[in-house]
Order: structure tokens, then sequence, then C-alpha cells
């Protein structure tokens, strides 16, 4: 029976992935920082450890404890708005200690979760290939180290790891935790901002599909080295999946209609104001934010289709509906 060690256990993706692997024939061995839930994780095919995995001894730990055949690398700090500090400690220190442990405890494969946010321009992206990254961009930390992650998982790679990477569009879901929480909270204040009436095309994906996704890049074979764009495949004006998600838990939209000059502009001068001054929370306007708001950003996933037999299992609007029912039920409690 094989063994696979998951971090970023306790994360949104994290319980999506246990579920799907949960019916396959393995042991997981979860890892991450939040004990509460993790110690809801613990099954008999999955078991719990509180690991900080930018540390390198607390890892090495669990390699010297069990015999971990693959890696599924989930854990990361993501967000819009940090210190560099911590994004350079979670997000690259903390690859390079999972790579180098993977090529230590001689494990048989390492998928890493990575994100098409390093795709992001102040323009529009149609039908973007896995090789359509600009390794200069630094929009923000989080893009600057996840590129620099993917590079070091390259180098691991040319070491003799067996690397795939995968690169997740925008998840849903029941807990989403991050994307569409923003919205709401949004649109409850000032309103959402839409440029060009909320024409631009977004890919968003169902979490379960990323799971899915997950499933088939630590099973599927040939496909050392190979990245992957993964996205629901179904790209959709903004203002459409907007009101969708908005009908779903019975809230009417508010827009903020800007020039994206003058959006951009502010979250520049907010974003110098926060570092000046140390700020820590996260800006209600960001350039990052902005940027993925105001143009269309889709992702070609053919390569996943063909190379992984990919092929989502939720569609959009399933996903929807399925998070409006949630969300009215814990909105009651």
């Amino acid at each position: 029976m094989e063994t696979i060690l998951l971090t970023g256990a306790t994360g949104f993706l994290g319980k999506y992935v246990i579920k799907e692997l949960e019916q396959e024939n393995i042991r997981i061995i979860a890892i991450g920082r939040n004990e509460k839930i993790g110690n809801t994780l613990n099954s008999d095919k999955c078991k719990f450890y509180k690991i900080d995995f930018s540390k390198i001894d607390e890892l090495e730990k669990i390699f010297k404890t069990e015999k971990i055949n693959k890696i599924l690398h989930a854990g990361a700090l993501s967000s819009a708005w940090g210190k560099w500090e911590d994004f350079y400690s979670s997000n690259v220190l903390g690859t390079d200690n999972v790579a180098q442990m993977a090529l230590k405890y001689k494990v048989n494969r390492m998928v890493y979760i990575s994100s098409p946010s390093i795709y992001t321009k102040k323009k529009d992206e149609l039908n973007i290939s896995e090789n359509d990254v600009d390794e200069k961009n630094e929009l923000n930390y989080y893009i600057k180290t996840k590129i620099m992650s993917e590079s070091l998982l390259k180098e691991y790679h040319n070491k003799g790891l067996y690397t795939v990477i995968l690169r997740p569009r925008g998840l849903i879901g029941v807990g989403d935790p991050s994307l569409i929480p923003r919205l709401l909270n949004a649109n409850s204040k000032i309103g959402i901002p839409i440029f060009n009436d909320g024409k631009n095309l977004v890919d968003i994906t169902c979490v379960e599909n990323v799971a899915l996704a997950c499933k088939l890049a630590l099973n599927t074979e040939n496909i050392n080295g190979e990245v992957f764009n993964i996205t629901n495949g179904e790209p959709t004006e903004f203002k459409t999946i907007l009101e969708d998600f908005l009908q779903a838990i019975n809230e009417k939209p508010k827009y903020l209609k800007l020039p994206f000059s003058v959006v951009y502009g502010i979250a520049c001068i907010v974003e110098k104001i926060y570092k000046i001054f140390n700020i820590e929370k996260e800006p209600n306007l960001t350039k990052y934010t902005v940027c993925t708001l105001g143009f269309s950003q889709t992702l070609n996933i053919e390569k996943a289709k063909k190379k992984l037999g990919y092929k989502p299992k939720i569609t959009l609007q399933e996903g929807i509906n399925a998070y409006g029912k949630w969300w009215k039920e814990n909105k009651k409690n």
C-alpha cells in the first residue's frame, strides 16, 4: 500500500484532496499547522501530524517515522498581501525543504501545487499555455515566490526527482475562505469593482475538480517534469459568474464602476502607504486584485486533458448551486 504525504492538509484544498484520495488503496500522511482542523482529518486511511514544513528538522521527523512513496505539496502562504519574509519562508524555503527530503528519502514522485496567478498582467490574456510565463513578474510577493518555487522544482527534477506541477485557477467550493467571501464582502459595502461592464472572461475551478487533478497527477504515468493548467474549462464573463453566485444566495449585486487606470492608480498608492507604515492587514485594493477584475484571463487545459486524462466532474453551475445552498444554511446558523 502506497503512502502519500500531503502538505497544506488543513487548507481549503486539503480536505477535498483527502476525500478524493481516500477512495484509493493508499495511506495519507497529512501535515499542517492547524491542529484543531488537522485532528478532524484522522481516519483509518489518514493520519495527521502538526508540522511546519518551513522547518526542515520538523519535516524530516515525518520521513524518519513514515515510509513516504509520493508527495502532494499543496501547502503555501496564499495571499495578495503580506511580508516578504513570510512568503519566502513558506513558499520558497518550505518547497525547497520538501523537495530536499523527497530526493534524500527516494520518494517516487512530488506533485507541486503552483498558481496561474504567475500569468497575471495588465492586459487581456486568452488561451494561456503552460509556457506563457514571465519569470520576472513581481506583481506581488505570492507571484514572485511561486515563480521561484517552480524554478526550484525544475532544479530538483534535473537532479533526478520525479516532479509534476499543477496550476489550478480560482478555486471555488463549499468552505472557500477567500475568493467568494471577498467578493461578497465588497458587495455588501462599497460594491464590487467592475471594468468594461464586467465582460472580461475568467476561468475558475470547482475545488472537487482540482482534487481530481491532484489524484491524476499522482498516478498518471509518463508525466515527469510536466506542468499542467487546471480549470473547469468554462470561460465565462465575470459579471455573469458574479450574478449567478449572488442569485444562488439571494443577494442583489452592487457594482462600483470606475476606469481601470484610476482604480489601479489608487491601488498603487494604497500599497505604498501600507508598506511605508508596515500595515499587515490586506488592503481593500491591491494591484493584483484590480488586474484580476479588470482583464480577461483564460487558460488552455488541452495538455491536462490529453496527458492527465483530466475531465472536470463538476460543472461551474453545479459548483455555484452547491456553494449557494451551503452559504444560506450557514448564514442562518
